[in-house]
C-alpha cells in the first residue's frame, strides 16, 4: 500500500531557522531519505516549491501564480511511501526528522496504491 506523507512549514518557521541549523536539518533530512530508499520503501521524497495554477476554458490554457495562500502554513514537502501497513507507514513519519517538532501527516493512496 502506498502512502504519502506530507509536512507543512512557513516563512516565520524557515526565517526562525540559522544557516547552520538549516543544513545539519538537510543532513539529517537526507539521511532519513538515504535509509528508507535503501531498504525500499521510500519511493520519493520532494520539497515544494512556489506553485502555478492552471486552467483550461474554451480549449484555451491559461497559467497564473498562486494559488495565493491565506494560511500561515504551507506544503513544504511530499514523500511518497511503499509499505506493508499503516503501521509502518507512520513508523515511517515518526522517524523524520521533521516530525520532531512539525507535525507530519501521514494519507493512504486509495487508487494506484496497491503495490
Amino acid at each position: 500500500m502506498k502512502y504519502m506523507v506530507i509536512l507543512y512549514g512557513n516563512q516565520e518557521l524557515w526565517d526562525s531557522v540559522t544557516p547552520d541549523e538549516w543544513q545539519a536539518a538537510v543532513a539529517a533530512q537526507d539521511a532519513f531519505n538515504e535509509k528508507y530508499f535503501a531498504t525500499g520503501e521510500l519511493l520519493g521524497a520532494y520539497g515544494i516549491a512556489d506553485p502555478k495554477v492552471v486552467r483550461v476554458r474554451d480549449g484555451q490554457k491559461t497559467v497564473t501564480d498562486g494559488p495565493y495562500l491565506e494560511t500561515k502554513e504551507y506544503l513544504a514537502s511530499v514523500a511518497m511511501l511503499e509499505v506493508d501497513s499503516e503501521e509502518r507507514a507512520l513508523e515511517i513519519a515518526a522517524d523524520n526528522p521533521f516530525a520532531a517538532f512539525r507535525q507530519v501527516e501521514v494519507w493512504p493512496v486509495l487508487h494506484g496504491g496497491e503495490g
